[in-house]
């Protein structure tokens, strides 16, 4: 079964700036909860574009485990889309679009995923809704803190 989660977040930022920041691998661990020990193995830096594929390290409740993401779908500055490769889900969708609006750049995350081992599987997916939920609150107010700090280009 696919199960989906989609956050959008307003930032008073151009459109440029705002992709410039998400083309930047290295953003991802500034924008992941400290707790995961999440950890880009990939040699930095990385020049993302359609296929170019990114190994991490993290940990889930403690359980270490390693993930392979890749780029299958690279429109600068509007839209990416990574899907993994390896990791602890059966799939992961994660789309990533940017929009200019009167207020500055719209972002809308959307993640589609699901759960290894079915049917059983299914049963862990009230624990990692509320993961997945946790993360992107997380993220959010991250990306809104570090984007406030840049300067206008």
């Amino acid at each position: 079964m696919w199960h989906e989660h989609e956050t959008r977040l307003t930032l008073p930022r151009p459109l440029e700036q705002v992709f410039k920041f998400f083309a930047e691998a290295s953003n991802l661990e500034r924008i992941t909860p400290p707790e995961l020990k999440f950890q880009i193995l990939t040699r930095l830096p990385l020049q993302l574009q359609a296929g170019s594929v990114i190994d991490y390290r993290l940990a889930l409740f403690g359980v270490p485990f390693k993930w392979r993401t890749r780029i299958v779908h690279w429109d600068p500055p509007h839209i990416f889309v990574d899907e993994q490769e390896r990791g602890p889900y059966r799939n992961w969708v994660h789309s990533h679009t940017f929009s200019q609006t009167g207020d500055g750049t719209a972002i809308t995350d959307r993640v589609r995923f699901r759960l290894p081992l079915p049917p059983l599987g299914e049963l862990a997916y009230p624990l990692v809704r509320r993961q997945v939920e946790r993360i992107f609150r997380y993220r959010e107010a991250r990306i809104q803190t570090l984007l406030a700090t840049q300067t206008r280009s």
